[in-house]
């Protein structure tokens, strides 16, 4: 008996199923995770996705700054980004920047709200109803064919050079887009789903709130970021042919007078504000569209 206990001692201890000698289950030491590539490569593809769109950009400026600073490129044509940048800093000074921007920007919101509210009320008329697809889609698509930057001349012959030629410019181009794409939306929600909507007895509006407008919503939010494209464009038209403010004001007057480094300021403004508008309209589609695989996906990338 004794030597049984003393052989029992000398054993060496059974290795747990996951673990070396010692306490069973224990991890070794200095090995890695099995999920530690997965992280690696995950926290990779999200650098890359962050930094990857502002790569050309980058290289634009500083293939812009050289060929500015080497001469091949003259002021007169393209002025170098430290002579923007020194123009906008001027116009800041004085409070002219902040005003030009914040003008364009009450125009901008006005115009697409009402071009959206119009277009998204319309658009769900048009696609939930054939009564108001025959009574209305076809003139609509009529006034569609017209260029909208076509009725400047007629605008101001209307209202005159005030703010409401501007506005029902900004909210004619924003229409289309939305009005087309809601009904696009609409028409392509799943037939079946309407149907089993109405077997557990929903009524129209529960029918248009709890199944229409979210099947419809991806496109819908594509108008949207379409339509904002479209309505800084036609600010742009509106605001160098009838206006004494805005962005577009700011460029006209710049030809005038020959400051490029302030035209060239006026475009990047533009440019910034529609990376703002698109930016702006990808994080509602990520907050509203939660519930759609292809952008769940995404955000938990």
């Amino acid at each position: 008996m004794p030597e049984q206990t003393l052989l029992a001692k000398d054993r060496p201890p059974h290795p747990g199923p996951a673990g070396p000698v010692g306490r069973p289950g224990a991890p070794r030491k200095g090995a890695a995770g099995p999920s530690s590539a997965g992280r690696s490569r995950r926290a990779l593809l999200r650098t890359a996705r962050t930094a990857g769109p502002w790569a050309v950009p980058l290289l634009v400026l500083v293939v812009w700054q050289w060929t500015a600073a080497a001469g091949i490129l003259p002021a007169s044509i393209l002025p170098a980004p430290e002579a923007v940048l020194r123009a906008g800093s001027d116009l800041a000074a004085t409070g002219e920047l902040q005003f030009h921007i914040l003008t364009s920007l009450r125009r901008i919101l006005q115009g697409f709200a009402l071009g959206a509210a119009t277009g998204l009320l319309l658009g769900f008329l048009v696609g939930m109803s054939k009564v108001t697809e025959i009574l209305l889609d076809r003139s609509l698509q009529m006034v569609r064919t017209i260029p909208h930057l076509a009725l400047v001349p007629l605008m101001i012959a209307w209202f005159g050079i005030g703010e409401e030629p501007k506005i029902l410019l900004v909210a004619l181009g924003t229409f289309f887009p939305i009005y087309l794409n809601t009904v696009t939306g609409i028409r392509g929600v799943d037939p079946k789903l309407l149907q089993l909507g109405r077997s557990y007895g929903l009524g129209r509006w529960r029918l248009v709130r709890d199944i229409a407008v979210p099947g419809a919503m991806p496109t819908i939010l594509s108008g949207i970021r379409y339509s904002l494209g479209v309505a800084w464009m036609t600010l742009v038209v509106a605001e160098t042919i009838s206006a004494s403010d805005g962005i577009g004001y700011l460029a006209q007057n710049a030809r005038e007078l020959l400051r490029t480094d302030q035209i060239v300021l006026a475009i990047v403004l533009y440019a910034l504000a529609g990376l703002l508008a698109d930016l702006l309209t990808r994080l509602i589609e990520r907050r509203v569209l939660r519930w759609h695989p292809n952008y769940r996906s995404r955000a938990t990338q």
